[in-house]
């Protein structure tokens, strides 16, 4: 699709996207739902199912600021990506994907800790390990950080940063390994299963992504125990909204200059709430110009395509009819 095609699409989606689902019930069956920042969930109790519609809004600084153009589509269909070629190296909850922005999901119970892996000193938000280095914090998560970096610089070696998972409206809390264990939340062995699933994932993502000319920065997994007790990653995995990925091929000479590197995730609307709208998550979140959501949505297709290798299709049906048609045949 060329850029006057796609600016033209894009613009006309701006009046459709999915930012919200209105379903209580699928084909006739009431469900439990739940509702995360991002993603609608109609859990099925009898099929031990879980019904995932990735919907096109938005977070930053732990709140919904609006909705981005084809976003659910492109992280539901990265996710299927990844899903697929790592399966061998971790198994995970994805059963089929009826939908651009459907996952049907094998039902898990959830860990209570997200897993963390940075390979960067860099971030924005207030939690990031950049601002802690700024702030003069030279441990992070129980590793111990060299005087002497600058933003954006490789680390010696990808670290795990742990983090609790707040309940929703509340701020998850970066802590080490070693906190983590001492509050309980999870059982050691099952913590180190999924702290090496996290690890190899990571190396698979970076040598991936370095072989399409990106740097995957950093990424946060999530993962669940299913109905079997096995360990497998759940949610997402490498998007745009879980990871930071950035251009390869300028990275050492923008940070030679101290300028940012060119990214492919959510990072540039961070920056715009961030340094134009001077919003870091207090208060109401400022209301995105038509421009901002654009350039963020171009953003999203682009790590698709780059990432996979393939084009991406945007259906532009009316999203809450084609999916009513999609669950009630699924």
């Amino acid at each position: 699709m060329s850029t006057p095609d796609l600016d033209a699409v894009l613009r006309a989606q701006l009046k459709q996207t999915l930012d919200h689902t209105p379903w209580t019930q699928l084909a006739g069956r009431r469900l439990e739902r739940y509702d995360g920042k991002v993603r609608d969930c109609f859990i099925d109790a009898e099929r031990g199912e879980r019904v995932i519609v990735v919907t096109d809004r938005l977070s930053a600084f732990d709140a919904v600021v609006g909705s981005i153009p084809f976003k659910g589509q492109v992280l539901n269909q990265l996710a299927q990506f990844w899903f697929e070629i790592t399966r061998d190296l971790a198994p995970n909850h994805m059963a089929r994907v009826p939908d651009p922005n459907v996952m049907v999901a094998r039902e898990c119970t959830p860990l209570p800790v997200e897993l963390v892996m940075r390979a960067y000193l860099t971030g924005v938000t207030s939690t990031s390990i950049w601002k802690a280095y700024e702030g003069g914090a030279r441990t992070f998560c129980g590793h111990a950080l060299p005087d002497g970096m600058k933003k954006n610089q490789a680390l010696v070696a990808p670290i795990l940063t742990p983090s609790t998972k707040a309940a929703k409206g509340d701020h998850d809390v970066s802590v080490s390994k070693t906190e983590l264990l001492a509050m309980g939340r999870i059982e050691p062995a099952l913590f180190e299963k999924a702290e090496a699933l996290a690890v190899k994932l990571f190396a698979a993502g970076q040598q991936h992504a370095a072989a399409r000319g990106l740097i995957l920065a950093d990424t946060k997994y999530e993962m669940g125990v299913d109905a079997t007790g096995e360990l497998v990653v759940i949610d997402e995995i490498h998007t745009p909204d879980s990871s930071r990925y950035w251009y390869a091929d300028d990275y050492e000479v923008r940070l030679a200059k101290g300028e940012e590197p060119r990214s492919l995730d959510k990072e540039y609307v961070r920056r715009w709430l961030a340094d134009v709208a001077k919003w870091t998550g207090d208060g109401a979140p400022p209301v995105m110009p038509d421009d901002v959501r654009i350039e963020a949505a171009k953003r999203y297709i682009a790590s698709y395509e780059l990432v996979t290798g393939r084009p991406f299709e945007p259906d532009t049906r009316p999203p809450l009819v084609r999916i009513a048609a999609t669950l009630e045949a699924t």
